[in-house]
């Protein structure tokens, strides 16, 4: 038996067909564009990622006998807002989770509805990358386009729509519309009414391992694949990875270092940071977590490789780099605004510290910090909830990066470790899909009997001690500079 796990990025589909032993036979990846029509903004066209499913699955599957394939399961971007109209037709390029357009409607949401208020209806506050805010621009801006709108799904929903014809999502991404009481696992009436929708334009709610579905015979023959395969309704992709990396139950901890990073702290139990700083989600287990959030993490390390030279030498730039815990430059890591722990669309990525003597490797190994720092803010943020967290697991393309790996572990002072199957939100889908087949009982069983360890990275008391300080300091640079932000919008 063979299941395909979808990773559905921001930057590129990836595609993993795993045996029901845990074993990846075969990966394949689509890149496709993302737009910046203006500064803050970030848009995706939705037919850009099913053309990648229709070219990438072919591919994925030609060397094997397609007759054993079993089931398919995504993760996928989360927050994105994907508008249909009555013929299930897309009514405008997909507003991305890292889109900072909403800012007017999150100071609305969070002042004149109010914080609290929104913690009872939802567990959350409002974030400019969340789908409420989104719809309520679009009413605001866009009347016309608005009134159209017949489905509102996510961005991994319109896949298996297009798979299936279903129009489905789970609990997981679902907890990060705003639309969402993750408590309760029900669509929220109250925000219904605040952005203006009903719950017939939502999808149906599942478990992330639950099937929704088999594919249209079409879409089976267009992908080569068997029409009984079953379709399960995935889970945003941070939930995903967690799976991915076997972060599920009680207390585990999973750090990504992806286009974003995330801190991600699964729970057996529903929980709200009263300050509402990181997120309170649902988690694809069944139960619930609690995550912190940055924009731009790895995201950073690639904008300023890509300043250096085109491409970038990711090894070459950092083998330079030798004095850690010393380093005299800051970097601010708030490319698109940020989310978790700070909530300012406004605030943006500086340099901090230049001298005469500053050098490129300095600069560089400033901005692999300034986001280990920025990961921190949040697991502070869980250890004021009273959250033990004495290690975690760490996936991301960032974390294929040993120097990073060593930073960021000293930064936090805990051991991380890496698993045998890197490819996160991908494998986890796989789960999800061996899950949904009934090839495992439970996600924590699958994840007990696929996810291994095969390296640790140990903390080092001295430097440990040394980014102790520097994170210190790094902590004053963003309320020295906030005022500054909001007047330079």
């Amino acid at each position: 038996m063979m299941y395909i796990g979808i990773d559905l990025g921001t930057s590129a589909l990836k595609l993993l067909l795993v045996d029901d032993m845990g074993r990846v036979l075969n990966e394949v990846s689509r890149e496709y564009p993302i737009r910046f029509p203006r500064p803050g903004w970030s848009e995706q066209d939705p037919a850009d990622w099913w053309g990648a499913v229709l070219s990438g699955v072919p591919e994925l599957v030609k060397d094997v006998d397609a007759s054993g394939i079993r089931a398919v399961g995504l993760g996928g971007q989360m927050h994105g807002l994907v508008a249909l109209d009555g013929d299930d037709r897309i009514i405008r390029p997909a507003i991305l989770w890292n889109d900072g357009r909403t800012a007017g409607q999150v100071e609305y949401l969070n002042g004149t509805v109010g914080r609290g208020a929104l913690s009872e209806y939802t567990a959350n506050i409002a974030f400019a990358g969340f789908t409420a805010p989104k719809l309520m621009w679009m009413r605001e801006n866009e009347p016309e386009d608005f009134k159209r709108i017949a489905k509102i799904m996510l961005p991994k929903d319109y896949i298996v729509y297009k798979l299936t014809g279903v129009h489905a999502t789970d609990y997981s991404d679902a907890s990060g519309t705003l639309l969402l009481d993750v408590k309760n696992r029900r669509w929220s009436k109250e925000m219904l009414d605040i952005c203006g929708v009903s719950e017939e334009q939502l999808p149906t709610l599942y478990e992330s391992f639950r099937s929704v579905g088999t594919l249209k015979p079409d879409v089976a023959a267009a992908l080569g694949l068997p029409a009984d395969v079953t379709v399960c309704a995935g889970a945003g992709d941070n939930a995903a990875a967690a799976v991915g990396t076997g972060t599920v139950g009680d207390g585990g901890c999973n750090i990504s270092l992806g286009t974003s990073g995330t801190v991600f702290i699964a729970s057996d139990k529903f929980r709200v940071d009263p300050m509402n700083a990181i997120h309170s989600f649902a988690h694809a287990d069944g139960g619930y977590h609690l995550m912190g959030c940055m924009l731009s993490a790895a995201s950073c390390n690639r904008w300023w490789m890509d300043i250096l030279s085109a491409g970038g030498d990711f090894a070459g730039e950092q083998a330079g780099i030798s004095k850690l815990g010393r380093n005299h430059v800051f970097f601010l890591p708030y490319l698109m605004g940020e989310r978790s722990p700070i909530n300012d669309t406004n605030a943006r990525g500086t340099f901090t510290g230049l001298t005469m003597d500053t050098t490129r490797a300095d600069m560089t190994q400033a901005v692999l910090e300034g986001v280990a720092f920025a990961i921190r803010d949040s697991v502070e943020v869980a250890k004021s909830l009273g959250i033990a967290v004495p290690r975690s697991r760490l996936c991301g393309g960032g974390a294929k990066s040993p120097l990073w790996r060593e930073i960021l572990a000293n930064v936090l002072g805990i051991p991380l470790d890496m698993v045998a199957t890197e490819q996160g939100p991908g494998y986890g889908g796989a789960i999800l899909a061996m899950v949904s087949d009934g090839r495992y009982p439970s996600v924590s069983r699958a994840c007990e009997e696929l996810v291994t360890v095969s390296s640790t990275t140990w903390p080092e008391p001295e430097l440990t001690a040394l980014y102790e300080e520097r994170y210190t300091r790094f902590r004053r640079i963003y309320p020295a500079m906030r005022e500054l932000f909001s007047a330079l919008v």
